[in-house]
């Protein structure tokens, strides 16, 4: 998706079509998956305030959904699954305290062995949608042109172009917060992937995206 685009339309139909998108990638559970981190997820992180941190059984689901959404990495599972309970508690609601300094946040959570920039933001976005959007491959691509940097430096200039985004598009009336417009993006590459690959020429809506190259993942 073009993301210099000012059409609030497009960037609603593009959302609109997220679970959709979700399901054409038929991928055992990760409509299940998904439900849990965006629905069940913040409501959790929310009962708990004013202490509010994400255990280590969520954190995992939230890995599944990540990977599963994305690119499927089994180590990454198992360095969750080696975190102490304790731990992760701590560092997330030291980062949760953090916000909306999401540099700070985003080093409160790297602590934990397997959490990258990546898994943290899907993390800060699950609490604070408003403030921290996840930082997939598809949004990188559009916002910043690649994704093979998944450094804290490159997080912080997608999140800041998101936030923009979200005002610019705030002053139509369309009210959509950062992680909304991360799944539209996200929604967008999936289609037009999709459309890609059985050769169907049909454009949507001014909706256009880059490639990147392959490179190995960070988590």
């Amino acid at each position: 998706m073009d993301f210099s685009c000012c059409d609030s339309t497009i960037w609603r139909d593009a959302l609109s079509s997220y679970q959709s998108r979700l399901e054409s990638l038929q991928k055992p559970n990760l409509l299940e998956l998904d439900e849990f981190y965006r629905i069940q997820l913040p409501k959790l992180l929310h009962q708990r305030n004013p202490n509010p941190h994400i255990t280590k059984p969520e954190l995992s689901q939230l890995m599944q959904w990540k990977l599963s959404r994305g690119m499927w990495r089994p180590r990454l599972m198992g360095f969750v699954s080696s975190l102490d309970d304790s731990l992760v508690e701590s560092a997330s609601r030291k980062a949760f305290e953090s916000l909306p300094d999401v540099s700070r946040a985003v080093s409160e959570l790297t602590v934990l062995k397997g959490v990258g920039p990546a898994t943290a933001s899907a993390v800060l976005a699950a609490f604070a949608p408003d403030v921290a959007p996840f930082m997939s491959d598809e949004a990188m691509v559009a916002v910043l042109g690649h994704s093979k940097d998944y450094s804290l430096k490159q997080y912080l200039a997608f999140t800041e172009k998101l936030q923009s985004k979200a005002k610019e598009l705030s002053i139509e009336g369309c009210h959509l917060t950062p992680s909304d417009l991360e799944r539209a993006l996200w929604s967008a590459s999936i289609g037009a992937k999709s459309r890609a690959s059985s050769k169907d020429p049909t454009d949507s809506k001014g909706i256009s995206t880059r490639t990147s190259k392959k490179r190995k993942r960070k988590p």
